[in-house]
This record gives structure tokens, C-alpha cells and sequence, in this order.
């Protein structure tokens, strides 16, 4: 049976009151995008607002290149696809297999608190299907709770973007809260490697990575924990 996996990104694209812009980082969008494809699975994109979702500019830069991001801009099906994301409102848990969340640092504005994306990781988590999120993106795991009412992440391994990678890239003072913090506090077991180097938790069901590097690792985890 071929797996469905809803992808769902942000719609927001203001990096506070910076005047800069934000949205999804695109390594962390093409490179479980084609682990999934090339393993067979059929995809859907989705986000708050549906449409183009807004791509973090610094994500496109020549420094931020890899592979995937390369083969993504080179692959018209895929760029059509995202340009013409589903509206998270009209998408139904009980259509997919398995939920994915790519970071950037628009989540920190939009998905931790949207109430269509909290419905989904419930209903996800509800009906025994992986959910799974990489780097800002695990922030979309706070306000969500399992079925015996407590916070998703409570007492479960979880992992996300550092307050030292946070330093790092000079945001500190600029993003709505911090991943790790803001984890940690909900009670998440909260474990980090070295900055910037790949690193995924799986506590079941529920897969997290630290950073754009852990992007393709997470979903390989997904796609593991699909096939198990």
C-alpha cells in the first residue's frame, strides 16, 4: 500500500519587527520531500493559508545549497506542487499515514498556535500515525495533547532547534520564543547534539530533528516507522 504523508508548512513571512522576511527553509522541505517520493509515497503539501508559502530567502542563498534543494528547484512537478499548497483547514487526518512539519522560523509564529494544525496532530496522534517535525518546527508539538489530555510532548524525547543555534544565526532577541525552552517547559525530554550537526529523537510514534541537517534523517525515521 503506498503511503500518504501530508507535509505541512508555514504561511508567515515576517520576521518580526525586523522588516525582514521568513517562512520555511528549504532544505528542510526538499530533503525529506524526495526521501518520501523515492520511496514511493504519495505527498501532500498543505499550510495555514494555502497557496505559495512564503520560502526563507536565506534558505535559497548558495550557501545554503544541497542536493536536494538543487534537484527541488531544478523539478517542475514539485515546485507546482508547492505553489499550490492545500489549505490546512480543508485537509482531514483520516486522508494520510503520517504528518510532516519543515522549520524555518515562520512556525514560531503561525503553526505553534493554529488551531487547524493542532487539530491534525491530535487526530494524528489519536488514530496511532507517525508525526513527525524537524528543527523550528517541533514548536508545532506545543499546544497539541495526547489522549489523556496532557501536552504531546510531555515526558516524551523530543528535539529542536538549540538556543545555542538560535545564537548563532543572531535571532535571540527577534523569534516569539525559543524551541528548546519553550519544550523543555511544556516537559518534553529534551536532548540536543552539537550545533548545526544532525540529530533526531524518536519516542514511537513521534520523531523530531534538531537542525537542517537532520532533515533527511528524520525522514527516514518517518518512513521506518511507517514500514514498522
Amino acid at each position: 500500500m503506498t503511503p500518504r504523508i501530508l507535509i505541512v508548512l508555514t504561511s508567515h513571512d515576517r520576521l518580526g519587527d525586523t522588516g525582514e522576511k521568513t517562512g520555511f527553509w528549504l532544505e528542510e522541505l526538499a530533503a525529506p520531500y524526495y526521501v518520501f517520493q523515492d520511496a514511493g509515497a504519495e505527498l501532500t503539501l498543505a499550510s495555514p493559508q494555502g497557496g505559495q508559502p512564503p520560502l526563507d530567502p536565506k534558505s535559497d542563498a548558495e550557501e545554503s545549497q544541497t542536493e536536494a534543494t538543487r534537484r527541488f528547484q531544478q523539478d517542475p512537478d514539485a515546485k507546482a506542487r508547492l505553489a499550490a499548497t492545500h489549505r490546512l483547514a480543508d485537509v482531514s487526518a483520516d486522508d494520510y499515514d503520517a504528518v510532516f512539519y519543515p522549520g524555518g522560523h515562520g512556525p514560531l509564529w503561525d503553526l505553534v498556535d493554529d488551531a487547524d494544525s493542532i487539530r491534525l496532530i491530535e487526530a494524528f496522534w489519536a488514530q496511532g500515525k507517525p508525526v513527525s517535525a524537524v528543527c523550528h518546527a517541533p514548536i508545532v508539538l506545543l499546544n497539541a495533547r495526547d489522549e489523556q489530555g496532557k501536552p504531546l510532548v510531555e515526558g516524551r524525547e523530543v528535539t529542536g532547534f538549540t538556543n545555542g543555534e538560535e545564537d548563532a544565526v543572531g535571532l535571540t532577541q527577534i523569534v516569539p520564543q525559543l524551541v528548546e525552552d519553550a519544550l523543555i517547559a511544556k516537559g518534553g525530554k529534551y536532548t540536543k547534539a552539537d550545533d548545526f550537526a544532525p540529530y533526531t529523537r524518536q519516542d514511537g510514534r513521534l520523531i523530531t530533528g534538531q537542525n537542517p541537517p537532520s532533515s533527511e534523517p528524520v525522514a527516514r525515521c518517518l518512513m521506518d516507522a511507517l514500514k514498522g
